[in-house]
């Protein structure tokens, strides 16, 4: 019988499929689970033996909706990601991405358009192709596996130097769908796209399809955050529909929900909707447990708002967690004004209804996403640093909208079947050692709007590729994250 690099015995092993938890052992030699089963009585042997009496071994978390692009290059930790057990990020969602950035500036713009700024200045979006992306993480890996979507926003910056105010030319379209096509031979997964935003509503269905139309070859993802969340939600998810319907690309719409007080209950349209597409094609959806919205300062956002509250801004850091309609009040301005004078800047919005974020999270196979902003440094949203363990806890054991089983299913399995990465997602023999060994009567988030960078309670060991990164509420140091791509069968 061979030596074990560790082996952890007696915890209820959640196999990351959605079937029942069994109590087991499993041992780890390298980067991959080597056996499952009842190994200590069998008398294995192993340099570690971790003793998982009382706890809960899952498959590591995957975040498919992340702007984390940024994050992985200069906080090796990824700490907000490994602190809830994440163990691989989906970056370039809602239609931005670092790379493949094939525009050096663009004239007289001292920052970066609209949701660009997500992922930080003009400095930071260096990176030509996603293979200098690529190189970049092997030369300085992060703790925790990432996977790459190409933000559509990010290819309309590269090519349409006079305005997003349009729809793209053809010579502009093939000009993005060669850069696409390299992108995707470089291993991203996918095309996401972010139509709510200025840069990209006037891009028409079409523009969308033509460059979606390159995924299929591919077997790769169109993920969206759709033109409109309010009023013209069922509109835009049938518009999503037709995209994928015409693209033949299987699609993922980026955290489903139903904003502005007037809009809640239109979830149980969207809903039925997406289930009636899904009877033949493959659609899919990402939802985060929180009624407050966070992105870039935006005027449309703060009219369907209960309350608006600054995460950041540039030029007015002294403005950061205050509320919006304070900040006009003090300075006895316009909205207009004001948010020019904040921007560039983020901002919480507090606009869905709780019943609703559960009945989402509830519809079979919804798969859990963080959409956390790290640009928001010191105040972020606290779903970047609770998102998981605020489902495993709050929503799982406490309120029981499904099974711990379930739960787990959605962030691992789930995830890495529908981005196709191979070997991750579950905890059998062969697969990738990407685990957590959590506590299912204490998981829970910690991470408030007053304090949102708290770490989690409950999550007791992360690995990643067989290494130990997170453990006693901290990281370990090591970086034994690689890039992962999508497996094509």
């Amino acid at each position: 019988m061979p030596t074990y690099d560790f082996l952890i015995t007696g915890a209820d092993v959640i196999d990351g499929t959605g079937g029942p938890r069994q109590r087991t052992d499993v041992a780890v030699s390298g980067d991959r689970v080597a056996a499952v089963g009842n190994l200590a009585a069998e008398g294995a042997k192993a340099k570690e033996t971790i003793d998982g009496t009382g706890l809960a071994l899952a498959p590591g978390f995957i975040d498919v909706h992340t702007h984390d692009d940024r994050l992985v290059l200069t906080q090796p930790s990824v700490a907000p990601k490994t602190s809830q057990g994440v163990t691989t990020v989906v970056t370039g969602n809602c239609g931005v991405s670092l790379a493949p950035f094939t525009a050096s500036c663009r004239a007289g713009e001292a920052d970066p358009p609209g949701p660009m700024a997500l992922l930080g200045g003009w400095a930071d979006y260096r990176f030509p192709t996603l293979a200098d992306y690529n190189a970049a993480l092997a030369d300085s890996p992060a703790a925790i596996n990432v996977a790459s979507l190409v933000g559509h926003t990010t290819l309309r910056a590269g090519v349409m130097m006079d305005t997003f105010d349009r729809a793209a030319t053809k010579a502009e379209i093939d000009a993005m769908a060669r850069v696409l096509e390299q992108s995707l031979k470089d291993g991203a997964v996918g095309l996401s796209t972010g139509l709510a935003y200025p840069t990209a509503i006037h891009a028409p269905t079409d523009e969308i399809v033509e460059l979606a139309a390159c995924l299929k070859d591919f077997g790769a993802l169109y993920t969206t955050h759709m033109r409109n969340e309010g009023p013209d939600l069922v509109d835009s998810v049938d518009e999503t529909i037709d995209i994928a319907r015409r693209s033949g690309a299987a699609t993922v719409i980026s955290h489903h929900k139903c904003v502005g007080r007037e809009n809640w209950g239109k979830s149980h349209d969207s809903l039925a909707h997406i289930k009636a597409a899904q009877k033949d094609m493959t659609l899919d959806f990402d939802v985060y447990p929180y009624t407050a919205t966070s992105t870039i300062l935006l005027k449309d956002f703060l009219s369907t708002s209960e309350k608006t509250v600054l995460t950041s801004s540039a030029t007015h850091p002294e403005m950061v967690g205050r509320e919006f309609d304070s900040i006009v009040d003090e300075w006895g301005c316009s909205v207009d004004e004001a948010i020019r004078r904040l921007s560039p800047a983020g901002a919480v919005y507090f606009r869905m209804d709780e019943d609703e974020v559960r009945r989402i999270m509830a519809f079979p196979g919804a798969m859990i996403a963080s959409d956390g902003l790290p640009i928001d440094e010191g105040r972020p949203h606290p779903r970047l640093w609770g998102t998981f363990p605020r489902v495993l806890g709050h929503y799982c054991r406490d309120e029981g909208v499904f099974s711990l089983e379930e739960a787990v299913h959605r962030m691992s399995g789930k995830p890495a079947s529908v981005f196709g990465l191979k070997d991750r997602g579950v905890i059998r023999a062969g697969a990738f050692a990407d685990l957590v060994l959590f506590n299912p009567k204490t998981v829970i988030d910690r991470a408030t709007f007053d304090a949102p960078e708290t770490p989690a309670g409950g999550i007791e060991r992360v690995y990643v590729n067989g290494a130990l990164v997170w453990h006693d509420l901290a990281w370990t140091g090591a970086r034994p994250g690689r890039r992962v791509g999508r497996a094509v069968a």
